[in-house]
């Protein structure tokens, strides 16, 4: 009897246990919510200090918004083009500006600004922990692609020594 006992006490930690059972079951690391809100802060006021207001948008692995900040005085336009930047960039795994690249010299590729929520200008940045895309950064605003990249950049150095 003790021998039965035992081998169902197995038997119950084993199928308890999260790998026997959550085969189909994958985890995602996404960026939280404080890291998000302070990459936006970081990338508005990088903008603002040269004389840019923008908005700055953070997603997750997803494309889900995190964090959604707009400057005082940015144009009304800058939440949509910010999110759909870093929509863009978490769904490529890529940054807009190489994305746009991409698509300037490859004709198949041309169509990736067709998607819907995709916009190929320069601005949106993945995250990256550890390698792997934990969610992106979207930017615009600025009076150039580039502008709105090295904002965005700068968002993701004031979080980088948190992320892992």
């Amino acid at each position: 009897m003790p021998t039965t006992i035992m081998r169902l006490l197995i038997l119950a930690v084993l199928t308890a246990s999260p790998g026997v059972n959550a085969q189909g079951v994958r985890v995602v690391k996404t960026i939280g919510l404080a890291l998000a809100n302070e990459a936006a802060s970081a990338a508005i006021a990088e903008c603002a200090g040269q004389g840019h207001a923008i908005s700055a948008a953070v997603v997750d692995p997803a494309g889900h918004i995190k964090a959604l900040q707009r400057a005082d005085g940015a144009s009304p336009h800058t939440l949509d083009s910010s999110r759909r930047k870093a929509y863009t960039a978490v769904a490529l795994r890529l940054d807009t500006s190489a994305a746009l690249g991409i698509a300037r010299k490859n004709p198949e590729a041309v169509h990736l600004g067709d998607i819907d929520g995709f916009l190929l200008l320069g601005g949106g940045v993945p995250i990256r922990a550890s390698g792997e895309v934990i969610g992106a950064i979207g930017v615009g605003g600025a009076p150039g692609d580039h502008l709105d990249e090295g904002c965005a950049a700068a968002g993701i150095a004031a979080i980088q020594g948190r992320l892992k």
